[in-house]
């Protein structure tokens, strides 16, 4: 029996979806930074540097940043931990990977960078005191065994922080959907040339679970405290999470 999973709002192989996702990435790697900025109007370099705060790091801290992409949260974390600390710079990606590489380089960092899969992360148990996702937790497979291996790398005490559009506030959810479906893929095919990979963003976003129910899913994951922060009216959450 074929075990399947959503695509968007589409009904695929559940084998098959990390290459669709691969397909999106590859799209709109180049163009990323820029559609980042048109779609949020700026905001998302505010929800990044709020999770820089709440990461509350210090000198000599190992971080790890899953979906890290084009580098904006590698980079601030890495001038919060100094040169006594790690950051590692992952994302199943090689598109997004070597765009945020070659970022990073510019800016003057070297960072160890790898393509990994977070459902299997290539580390040791309990080595890492921050563990980051930021726009990526929603294009996974099984979120539930990405989160467990999360957890298993963090060390006691450690804390996970997931950055995830989620479920906005109801007053604004009409607007919000016009604005997804029919000005974002408008948007992407004006700027990077591609609607249609826009168009599973907002989908994506819509499938994935919502402020309360990734709570739960994270402590089902070994979180044994998790806060969430809405941001922009519940546009994004983030999730913190502990482990104890």
């Amino acid at each position: 029996m074929t075990n399947t999973t959503h695509f968007g709002f589409k009904t695929v192989d559940e084998k098959e979806k990390a290459k669709h996702v691969r397909g999106v990435f590859d799209s709109v790697a180049s163009k990323y930074d820029v559609m980042n900025d048109l779609m949020s109007m700026g905001l998302h370099r505010v929800w990044k540097a709020y999770t820089v705060q709440v990461a509350n790091l210090k000198e000599g801290d190992q971080v790890l940043d899953i979906a890290g992409g084009t580098g904006d949260l590698s980079m601030a974390f890495a001038k919060k931990v100094g040169a006594s600390g790690r950051v590692v710079h992952t994302d199943i990606n090689e598109a997004m990977l070597s765009t945020g590489r070659d970022r990073l380089i510019n800016h003057g960092l070297v960072l160890p960078t790898l393509v990994c899969d977070a459902e299997k992360l290539p580390f040791p148990d309990q080595h890492f005191n921050v563990v980051s996702v930021a726009f990526g937790l929603r294009n996974m497979t099984h979120k539930d065994i990405a989160l467990k291996e999360m957890c298993r790398v963090l060390k006691p005490g450690g804390k996970l922080l997931v950055l995830e559009f989620s479920k906005v506030a109801k007053p604004l959810e009409k607007i919000y959907d016009w604005y997804s479906f029919k000005v974002l893929p408008h948007m992407g095919q004006l700027v990077a040339g591609d609607a249609d990979s826009y168009r599973y963003l907002a989908e994506s976003i819509r499938m994935h679970p919502g402020q309360e129910e990734l709570k739960t899913l994270m402590k089902n994951s070994g979180f044994a405290h998790v806060d969430f922060h809405n941001l922009s009216a519940g546009v994004v959450a983030l999730h913190a999470g502990i482990k104890c």
